[in-house]
């Protein structure tokens, strides 16, 4: 399988697509790409990159990128990245209920956009090598 890049981001989906697999919405919420992460790893997928990485809260960004893959940054039991997209999720819809998302201008989500994708960039530069790549 290699690498999944999970986003509402194109900034991201441009990036990674052809590079790894990409499953993109630009319609899905931060919570609903949540929900899709969480499927992949009740499917076995291994989180790679935190679900909430980041400084920017659910409630200041509607734009998040998950990476989950075959190939882990660390050993961890299976039950470890079940248990972390669970309170992620949960989290999630704390900080959502509180407080909801407003509808930023297209010049503040150009911004989450870039944040988004450099949390995804930086995590990637220190994640190992899939098999089977040239880098």
């Amino acid at each position: 399988m290699g690498y999944t890049v999970v986003t509402n981001n194109v900034r991201c989906r441009d990036r990674y697509e052809g590079e790894y697999d990409v499953v993109y919405n630009e319609d899905w919420t931060y919570l609903e790409v949540l929900l899709q992460v969480r499927n992949l790893v009740q499917d076995g997928a291994k989180l790679i990159t935190h679900p909430m990485a980041g400084s920017l809260k659910p409630n200041q960004t509607p734009f998040r990128s998950v990476v989950v893959g075959t190939y882990s940054m660390e050993d961890k039991e299976p039950w470890e990245d079940v248990m972390l997209i669970e309170n992620s999720i949960d989290s999630c819809q704390k900080f959502l209920r509180g407080r909801p998302l407003p509808n930023w201008p297209e010049d503040i989500k150009k911004d989450c956009r870039t944040l988004d994708l450099s949390f995804i960039e930086g995590a990637m530069a220190r994640a190992p090598r899939c098999p089977g790549t040239t880098e």
